[in-house]
């Protein structure tokens, strides 16, 4: 098998030219990411993703994480001393706050080592990205009281954390939660109730899981209006911060699953015993509100698993291609003996089609990801609010369509290596099955696309996707007024799909208040068109930088026209599906809801 190299050419391009990494290190708080320390922590983050991480995700694979009798998961072979090593080289708390032993440091540097975490092993990097969302939540909602008892040693890695929502019967519907927490008198709660779906809910890795579980209190209103958030720690804390008495909150089982084995799924049971103790974060009946802020940065590293794993697929794919000798490339000359694989036109298609699907969902992920930092620390509010709701957004494109795209690229991949793709030993399978649960968990594709349709398109009258429309039409002009003509072509159709997405935006504002059943059956084609030109918005404007370093003689020439083929790619095989999601948004409404329920 081949082994994982980080991209680091084109992150470093991305970061530095699209997502203006010099600009996030000049906000407040970021000094220390100058060009040196990024470049620095991204060789670093790479290093160990090939040498540590790689390494043991097929073998984790084949060996799975272990249910015991006694409700102990064991992690395969490796996990437990790479995610030690992990904690000792400080990535648990690159982006955390210092007061709490972090590094400060930004979403946009963190974004780019993430990709590689995943990229080398998605399961073993489902533990710190929930452990992420639980010290944000607990952060910005906890009391003082709380963020001393648990946030030092959640960044240091020495605790986990897990976000607790979905239960047998709620499913992604939160309103049916039926968990309970019934207060003590002394400021303490008793959980009773069951969680499913709980990513590292039980594992090795440490002596303490820090739960944040959603529950009812006794007089709760019904609905999402009545559930609160609890912390409820695997074992107690004693004022001192030592360990205590073992909680009661048990897992009963994991589950056997289609991909992601090294990562145990839990089951967990609150209260069997008696009720676990828990500690209500923020305010009673605000648990939603709170739990989203885990939940969106949960969704967008979410989207940075479908980034990451498809690279992973395409590096193999290639890898591969180069190996593979067999047949003759239509075109070769007379007396040329069979080649490798790479040299046949639909291996080209399906490699260029891996390639610049990745590229442009990491594009649209990083210019996200500044977002974030400016919308956190930017001085002048009216910026901040523009950057906060371009980030809001983004974010369900960049979660719903980076896993989506992350499906075709893997399906691809197992399809380059023809029937050894079909095989387990060439790992092209694994990343097949491992990225088919992206797109489900923390909301699924529907999900995403409704929230994209609704709270941020219709609700604001499509002000907000309204003006990135107009950037992205901006681009396009720039680009087809260029004296290239592959700039030229790629400016041409970008202005199409551009004009498609005003379209789509108009009729979406028009028709959600009057049709809302054909408005929201259309949500996953608007979903998918907003990611299509979003995505060639991206890496038009990484033609336009291309073309301006190979006319000043700067930088990498190969990699430059790489850059600019790879974007005509994109413009002129797949950015034309802008066109079928558009009418699919606007005419194919009505036929998807018509049939009645009895006829299916």
């Amino acid at each position: 098998m081949s082994t994982y190299q980080a991209p680091l050419a084109d992150m470093q391009f991305v970061l530095n030219e699209l997502a203006g990494i010099d600009a996030v290190g000049k906000l407040p708080g970021f000094e220390e990411a100058t060009p040196d320390v990024v470049a620095a922590i991204l060789e670093e983050a790479g290093k160990f993703a090939t040498n540590v991480l790689d390494p043991i995700n097929w073998t984790g694979d084949q060996e799975g994480a272990r249910w015991n009798d006694d409700g102990s998961v064991t992690t395969p072979a490796g996990f437990k001393d790479a995610y030690r090593q992990f904690c000792d080289n400080g990535w648990n708390g690159l982006t955390k706050n210092p007061d709490f032993g972090g590094q400060g440091l930004p979403q946009l540097l963190a974004t780019a080592v993430e990709e590689m975490w995943h990229s080398s092993n998605l399961a073993f990097d489902l533990c710190p990205l929930l452990t992420q969302g639980a010290i944000e939540a607990l952060e910005l909602c906890g009391s003082e009281a709380l963020k001393a008892r648990f946030l030092p040693q959640m960044v240091a890695g020495t605790w986990t954390g897990t976000m607790n929502l979905t239960e047998p019967q709620a499913g992604s519907d939160l309103a049916a939660v039926r968990s309970k927490a019934v207060p003590q008198g002394d400021g303490t709660y008793k959980v009773f109730g069951q969680k499913i779906f709980i990513t590292f809910g039980e594992h090795d890795y440490t002596e303490n899981i820090v739960h944040l579980v959603l529950a009812r209190t006794p007089d709760a209103p019904e609905g999402v209006k009545g559930i609160s958030l609890f912390v409820v720690p695997k074992f107690l804390v004693n004022d001192d911060g030592s360990l205590g008495a073992r909680n009661d909150v048990h897992c009963v089982s994991i589950e056997h699953k289609l991909g992601i084995h090294a990562s145990p799924t839990a089951v967990l049971a609150y209260g069997d015993k008696g009720g676990a103790i828990g500690y209500l974060v923020g305010e009673e009946n605000r648990g939603l509100e709170y739990m989203f802020i885990m939940m969106n940065l949960a969704r967008f590293s979410v989207g940075m698993e479908g980034v990451g794993i498809s690279e992973r697929a395409y590096q193999r794919a290639v890898a591969y291609a180069r190996d593979r000798v067999q047949g003759k490339a239509v075109g070769t000359e007379k007396g040329v003996k069979a080649g490798p694989i790479i040299e046949h036109p639909d291996i080209r298609r399906m490699l260029m089609t891996m390639r610049a699907y990745t590229e442009a969902t990491r594009a649209v992920a990083y210019v996200t990801a500044s977002a974030m930092d400016h919308a956190h620390r930017e001085a002048d509010p009216a910026a901040k609010k523009r950057h906060q709701a371009f980030v809001d957004l983004m974010i369900p494109i960049v979660k719903g369509w980076s896993t989506e795209i992350a499906q075709e690229i893997t399906y691809l991949g197992v399809q380059v290596h023809g029937g050894m793709g079909f095989i387990e030993e060439t790992g092209a399978a694994q990343y097949y099955r491992d990225a088919r649960i992206i797109t489900i968990y923390e909301g699924t594709t529907g999900i995403q696309a409704n929230d994209l349709l609704g709270r941020k398109t219709a609700r604001d009258g499509g002000t907000t996707a309204g003006q990135v429309a107009a950037e992205i039409a901006k681009v396009a002009a720039e680009l087809a007024a260029h004296a290239d003509p592959q700039l030229k072509a790629i400016g041409q159709r970008l202005a199409a799909s551009a004009a498609d997405l005003k379209q789509a935006i108009d009729w979406v504002v028009g028709a959600f208040g009057s049709h809302p059943r054909e408005a929201h059956a259309g949500a996953v084609a608007y979903l998918r068109l907003w990611g299509l030109v979003a995505g060639g918005w991206q890496l038009g404007r990484s033609a336009l930088v291309a073309a301006r370093h190979l006319h000043e003689g700067t930088g990498d020439a190969r990699f430059l026209r790489a850059k600019i083929v790879t974007a005509r790619y994109y413009a002129e095989c797949l950015l034309p599906q802008a066109q079928g999601c558009l009418q699919t948004l606007v005419a194919g409404g009505e036929a998807a809801v018509a049939m009645p329920v009895e006829s299916f």
